[in-house]
């Protein structure tokens, strides 16, 4: 990363509370290395430019903090976790984070093995599966003090393939866009059904841009029906 990159990540990091070391910078240039070199032979992400990448993926994934529930040592299982988003920039700064990333593409676990490797990170685990299927494995289920995800689906059908993972009065966070009214309004019969409550939502302005995210923040208040998550095709078909 060019020095004015690494300005903005350690300015940038500083709105949310978070003071970066130099090792940190340097894992976080590891991280954006390894990004660029396997973005060439497989899709992770569309947005390479270094300050964009410091903007909307590391920084992003760092305002998961300004929803007060992250100290540094909880279990934490980040769903459909893609290129490692919001996971790895987390414990990058919270190294005894006990994370478990999920993802369905063998292809980005083999990078993620990669980036852990090098970065030489430990206390976290690497599950290649599907939400719906590792959600009811009881090695998994309600086994979490947080779950994440920054996936693009819409609220109701993210919250049964991330609530199972939570332990009653954990939390899910989701991470979502400048529009949630909508989401939020279609998701009542999902929190319902899989015992969540909005327990406050987070507005993020990123740095460095007009960029207006917000984090939802669902607290689980008791367990969920066994019966969730159903199969992908029954929560596609007739989300709650």
């Amino acid at each position: 990363m060019k020095n004015k990159s690494v300005d903005m990540l350690i300015e940038g990091a500083k709105e949310w509370g978070i003071f970066l070391e130099m090792f940190h910078v340097e894992h976080f240039q590891k991280y954006y290395a390894l990004l660029l070199e396997w973005n060439q032979k497989m899709n992770l992400t569309a947005i390479t430019e270094e300050s964009e990448v410091v903007i909307k993926h590391l920084l992003d994934s760092l305002s998961v903090v300004k929803s007060g529930k992250i100290k540094g040592e909880e279990k934490i299982i980040d769903v459909g976790t893609g290129a490692g988003f919001p996971s790895i920039p987390l414990k990058i700064v919270f190294p005894k984070l006990k994370a478990i990333l999920l993802d369905s593409s063998k292809k980005r676990i083999i990078f993620l093995e990669e980036v852990i490797n090098k970065l030489d990170v430990n206390e976290i685990e690497l599950i290649h599966g599907r939400a719906e299927d590792i959600g009811k494995d009881i090695k998994y289920r309600e086994q979490f003090d947080l779950s994440v995800a920054r996936a693009v689906a819409p609220l109701n059908i993210l919250l049964e393939y991330t609530l199972p993972f939570v332990k009653v009065d954990g939390y899910f966070i989701a991470l979502k866009g400048r529009e949630i009214k909508e989401e939020i309004k279609n998701s009542q019969k999902a929190l319902k059904e899989l015992k969540g409550k909005i327990e406050k939502i987070e507005e993020v302005k990123l740095p460095y841009s007009d960029i207006l995210h917000h984090l939802i923040i669902i607290k689980k208040t008791d367990k969920c029906p066994t019966k969730y998550p159903r199969r992908a095709n029954a929560i596609q078909r007739s989300p709650l």
